[in-house]
């Protein structure tokens, strides 16, 4: 089976963000041929260079398209549309596939999936990493009302003409069943974490970071990922500062970059208690997550994050680190459900104070989290898994005849 495969951003356990799709990739190009249709965005940002760029057997077709957090709304929008214009003039180029795997964010990804599908007549399947318009609209970035319909409108069309939706959450997937679309054609995957990798956050692994960072004696709370305008940076500096008269032995550590990276450095610059710690390869960051006594998977208060999927969740859960989430969502039910973590309103600082101090005063608690995490990360989040999940998916819809 010949898969194309549209995504904007490529990434390997070389880069500091999460390596999903090359995991997957890798897992699928074993038995199927992959053509990676993507750009050079991330490969500029290896940190170090112990995997190959792409998983073996992956044909890449790669554009010159330049993207980065800090940037705003308009060069945002032409380096979508360049990827975009680049992905459907290569899609029409490459030998037929069977099928495509479309995968937003961006949405204009998808769109160029769905247009190459069309053009080259096969089937295609839409993976959903974030719900796109709403997260953009609600961020502000799209005010004009006919722009937002016109997106909206779009958005279903691809939900209605992919032959199959992905979602990667529980939330998402209600999400996209509430336009309309049948329960039949929507599966779940999470967007699960590499237990190979968070295997290599040994004891030793820790106790090494632990010394070389200076930390003996320090209790950690870690948050890891972008600097973000939806990330609630400043609330989880304002909580370090109320937090630190009575945990004094408490330090927090930021890593990542993003677009609140300049309040991160200044904070770092001002207290003892808060460090920036440079972003870390894929590969790498499993040890740090282990190193912290909880980790904090912070958002602003938007009804549309609740549905997400972030990385650090299952990242920390997998290593025996307990996490205290601040979405309303399906996270929050998942860790009182689980018992692998606790929730804190969204953008409530002293609650989050409340209850970082709360859990960090019981070390029989934080213990029970975390081996109830890794248990769930176990079961439920290893890519793996998700891999045969999307596999069948993608065979599936070659074999049903195309129609239009």
């Amino acid at each position: 089976m010949h898969i194309a495969v549209f995504s904007q951003y490529h990434t390997n356990p070389d880069c500091p963000a999460t390596s999903r799709h090359y995991s997957l990739l890798a897992q699928l190009a074993r038995k199927h041929r992959i053509t990676l249709i993507t750009t050079r965005t991330w490969e500029r940002q290896r940190l170090t260079y112990e995997f190959p760029w792409l998983p073996e057997g992956v044909t890449m077709r790669a554009a010159e398209v330049s993207y980065e957090n800090k940037m705003g709304v308009a060069r945002r929008i032409l380096s979508f549309g360049q990827y975009a214009a680049y992905a459907l003039r290569e899609g029409v180029r490459l030998e037929k596939p069977d099928v495509i795997w479309g995968i937003s964010t961006p949405l204009t990804a998808a769109w160029a999936a769905a247009q190459v599908a069309r053009l080259r007549r096969v089937p295609w399947v839409f993976e959903v990493q974030d719900l796109w318009p709403s997260f953009p609209i609600a961020m502000g970035a799209v005010p004009n009302l006919f722009a937002q319909r016109r997106l909206f409108d779009l958005e279903k069309s691809l939900y209605q003409s992919a032959r199959h939706v992905l979602p990667l959450s529980p939330d998402m997937t209600s999400y996209v069943r509430q336009l309309g679309i049948s329960a039949d054609k929507v599966t779940t995957v999470l967007n699960g974490t590499d237990l190979d990798l968070a295997a290599c956050a040994t004891s030793a692994a820790v106790a090494a970071l632990r010394q070389q960072q200076g930390l003996e004696g320090q209790r950690v709370i870690l948050y890891a990922g972008t600097f973000g305008r939806a990330n609630a940076i400043p609330t989880l500096l304002a909580a370090a500062v109320q937090l630190a008269p009575q945990h004094p032995d408490v330090t927090w550590l930021f890593m990542g970059h993003g677009f609140h990276q300049e309040i991160v450095e200044q904070a770092a610059a001002t207290y003892p208690f808060i460090r920036l710690v440079a972003p870390q390869p894929r590969h790498a960051v499993f040890t740090w997550f282990r190193l912290a006594d909880v980790a904090v998977v912070s958002f602003l208060g938007l009804p549309v994050l609740d549905a997400n999927s972030p990385a650090k969740f299952y990242d920390s859960l997998a290593v025996g680190t307990p996490v205290i989430v601040t979405n309303a969502g399906w996270t929050k039910t998942f860790v009182e459900q689980h018992r692998c973590g606790w929730y804190s309103p969204a953008e409530d600082v002293d609650a989050l104070v409340f209850t970082i101090a709360t859990v960090l005063r019981d070390k029989n608690l934080l213990r029970t989290a975390g081996d109830a995490g890794k248990e769930v990360a176990q079961k439920y989040f290893d890519r793996q898994q998700i891999g045969n999940i999307i596999e069948q998916v993608l065979e599936n819809t070659c074999t049903h005849q195309m129609t239009w």
